[in-house]
């Protein structure tokens, strides 16, 4: 399950490493970045070999508090006092301060990085719930033209957002979601109506039909299987999964 990604337990006996990932490759998996940030926290990532794990600002209190190292912590450290980002230079990390009156968000900043360094898919957590005005803008986030061609998802607890967006391709935008049967999938248009959207594997399946933006057809589908596609002639889709919750909890 895709909200699994970050649940992975390493292997038995492996350790996190202090050290920047080389590459954007490891072992020929793409290079991964997982970025924590200073919104709600509801879920403990687990990180893979090779994946580059970014704080911004705020986000890395929440690293030090569940003993995670990040490679690099990222802000204005408006969030952060003295003594907790001399404990986090002493466990490794690289510190890159920006200016407090700058014209990005910390999390803005982060997976712009995340971009420069090699990163094909970024996930996000930490970035929802702890301010409307936050929230809206970090859904947003991925649209940005210095993020094309990296996939963004974010993480709250069971729930899965990513976007879906047509490109200048003739092709259809396609993307496929994993979950397990009776999870929700609820696909929201932003920007204006998303047009020619055709589903396989939802219980209620739309054949290049348009989900008007405003309206709430999207809303509430459920997924049949443990996989389903969705694509997209125009327009942009806010994809949303709640997976059924796990046994034990998220944490």
């Amino acid at each position: 399950r895709p909200a699994n990604l970050i649940r992975i337990m390493p292997a038995e006996g492996s350790q996190q490493s202090n050290m920047l990932p080389s590459s954007g490759k490891e072992e020929g998996v793409l290079l991964r970045a997982v970025i924590i940030a200073n919104g709600e926290l509801n879920n403990r990532p687990q990180l893979e070999a090779g994946d580059l794990l970014i704080a911004a600002d705020g986000g890395a209190r929440h690293c030090l508090r569940l003993g995670l190292k990040p490679h690099l912590v990222i802000g204005d450290f408006d969030s952060l006092d003295p003594d907790e980002l001399a404990a986090l230079r002493q466990a490794g990390a690289e510190i890159v301060r920006h200016p407090r009156r700058k014209d990005a968000t910390d999390l803005e900043l982060a997976l712009l990085v995340a971009r420069e360094r090699g990163a094909a898919q970024a996930i996000v957590l930490g970035a929802l719930g702890a301010r409307w005005d936050q929230t809206v803008a970090n859904l947003l986030l991925p649209l940005s033209s210095g993020l094309t061609g990296m996939p963004v998802r974010l993480l709250d607890g069971e729930h899965e957002l990513l976007l879906l967006r047509t490109t200048d391709s003739p092709k259809p935008a396609e993307i496929e979601v994993h979950g397990l049967p009776g999870d929700t999938v609820s696909l929201i248009p932003l920007g204006g109506d998303a047009q020619g959207v055709r589903t396989l594997g939802l219980e209620y399946p739309l054949h290049a039909e348009t989900l008007f933006f405003g309206a709430t057809r999207g809303v509430s589908n459920v997924l049949l299987d443990k996989a389903a596609t969705i694509s997209l002639q125009t327009g942009i889709l806010l994809v949303v999964i709640i997976h059924a919750p796990l046994e034990g909890g998220n944490i």
